[in-house]
């Protein structure tokens, strides 16, 4: 117990090829912070809580999650997944609400990591994912559309397309048009540089534009307004409310916990290295969040697009995600000033433009044409997104997943009634040798059933269950029943064949356990010769 919780722990181990590979940690992690920059305070403003709450979220997440993370690529901090699970919580119960969020949320993730359910996340389809994947993106770019149009605090709804629809219809026209123009500029901006210069931050290239040419042209747009010039001092936040707050955090955590894992997964992939601890992942995670909370800041995740900079930036170490911390924190303490006059409509068209690189055609297309079943729980999975919440759609992917799961697994399962072995005798006919394939289980044991008690007039029944893959507690009950109701005839059966795996269950089901040994084989011969030795007798006996 002691060594499996020591590697949740972090170690000198995790530096070891430091020697070799600062440079190239180093240059990742200042990449990693030029682009994380724009993002941190576009996610934090996005989200209601403040880019400064963006900021220091992913200084103080992004140094927590490096350190004691079970990655050492991933990148941690705001993303836009938690900022459309964030809004409604604003919404609702305040600004104020957010770190206390954070550190409940936080808890929950480290225990989750402490009590070993890394591995869960596993058990989630591809396209599940990839429909909230999708859902994230068009709730992204719904959220931007009020910075966007210069609109803020318009509209109460906590839905991202009904605020969308509010901000324009209340937007000031044409006034609006100038931010619209801002947002529209950034975009292009990044856009034409992805394309022309793809190792270039675009987006903080396009910021920086932004942010020139309106102070230069002192055009009236809101702005971010003063940030801190330092970190906050780190205080425990009012958690009188903690009660009415746990749904809310227990949703956090969920998605901290599957996004974070996600993230990590691709970018082992990315980096060819060593498989990630997901439960020591959970632990950083989780206390990356509690930290964030307790400065003020939000919860945080694994980021997938500033992991993929960071693993294609060079970086080996954990080091670099503590490089890119470090530089945010840089910034902060030199250049606050300059950061407060960054528009809020630039912050919108980076997420706009990164909402869109988040639904790739390429994958849409290839799950809506994968399987009938694959593409219903895409649609749902994302539609479920949009409309009600990311943790609720994913709960209901995965209803429908394993709906479809089962309705393909009990099809597998099949009756088949086979030719006796070895020479014909009389009274084969009076025999039915029955092979039972696939699974029996909740999904499929009455139809079986039926099928079953459909084969006619026999003296002797042989069940062969060998070929039987799955088998479950109904499957066995009702496999208890059919025998039991065919022997309530004065058909004989015979089991041959039981599993190693279904022996037990089949026994406390009574299907086997109260049977005469004579009725039990292991050999399809011999089970087979049994049954016309019963039938030969009773044909004297008439």
């Amino acid at each position: 117990m002691r060594g499996s919780f020591r590697r949740l722990l972090p170690s000198l181990d995790d530096y070891r090829d430091l020697r070799t590979s600062w440079r190239a940690d180093l240059l990742a992690g200042i990449t990693v912070g030029v682009v994380a920059l724009p993002l941190a305070l576009a996610f934090g403003a996005s989200s209601g809580v403040g880019a400064q709450a963006g900021l220091v979220t992913a200084i103080v997440a992004g140094l927590v999650a490096a350190v004691f993370g079970g990655s050492p690529v991933q990148v941690s901090g705001p993303t836009g997944a938690m900022v459309v699970v964030l809004a409604p919580i604003v919404a609702t119960h305040g600004v104020g609400a957010v770190a206390a969020v954070s550190v409940v949320a936080g808890v929950f993730v480290v225990l989750a990591g402490v009590f070993q359910l890394g591995r869960t996340v596993g058990f989630i389809p591809w396209p599940v994912i990839e429909g909230f994947t999708v859902g994230i993106g068009v709730i992204i770019a719904l959220q931007q559309v009020p910075a966007a149009v210069g609109s803020h605090g318009g509209s109460h709804s906590t839905n991202a397309a009904v605020a969308a629809a509010d901000a324009v219809t209340g937007a000031a026209w044409p006034a609006a048009l100038l931010p619209v123009g801002v947002a529209l500029g950034v975009i292009t901006l990044m856009l034409v540089l992805h394309r022309l210069a793809p190792r270039v931050p675009a987006s903080f290239v396009a910021i920086a534009a932004a942010t020139a040419l309106c102070t230069w042209t002192g055009a009236d747009v809101q702005t971010i307004g003063a940030i801190p010039s330092s970190l906050p001092a780190p205080t425990l936040p009012d958690l009188s409310g903690a009660v009415e707050l746990l749904g809310p955090a227990l949703a956090v955590a969920a998605l901290a916990a599957i996004e974070s894992l996600l993230s990590a997964r691709v970018a082992t992939t990315m980096s060819g290295g060593p498989r990630v601890d997901a439960d020591r992942e959970l632990v950083g995670q989780g206390l990356a969040s509690v930290a964030s909370g307790l400065f003020g800041g939000m919860p945080a995740t694994g980021a997938i697009a500033r992991t993929a900079v960071n693993v294609r930036a060079g970086a080996r170490t954990r080091a670099a995600a503590v490089v890119h911390a470090l530089a945010l924190l840089a910034i902060v303490y030199l250049a606050a000033q300059v950061v407060s006059h960054i528009p809020l409509a630039a912050l919108a068209g980076v997420l706009l433009a990164t909402a869109s690189r988040m639904v790739s055609p390429t994958v849409v297309r290839a799950v809506l044409t994968s399987t009938r079943a694959d593409a219903a729980v895409f649609v749902v999975t994302a539609v479920v997104t949009v409309a009600v919440d990311l943790v609720v759609a994913v709960l209901v992917g995965l209803a429908a997943a394993a709906f479809f799961a089962l309705r393909n697994l009990s099809r597998t399962a099949a009756v088949t009634r086979e030719v006796l072995p070895g020479p014909a005798q009389p009274g084969d006919e009076r025999i039915a040798l029955v092979r039972v394939d696939g699974a029996l289980f909740f999904g499929a044991s009455d139809r079986l059933v039926d099928e079953i008690t459909q084969l006619g007039q026999v003296d002797v029944v042989v069940l062969r269950l060998s070929h039987l893959r799955l088998l479950d507690a109904t499957g066995a009950r009702a496999l208890a029943g059919l025998v039991e109701t065919i022997e309530r005839d004065g058909t004989t059966v015979i089991v041959k064949g039981v599993r190693a795996e279904h022996a037990a269950l089949l026994e406390r089901l009574d299907v086997t356990a109260s049977r005469h040994p004579d009725h039990l084989h292991t050999d399809l011969d011999a089970a087979v010769a049994h049954a016309r030795g019963h039938v030969v007798v009773e044909r004297r006996e008439g």
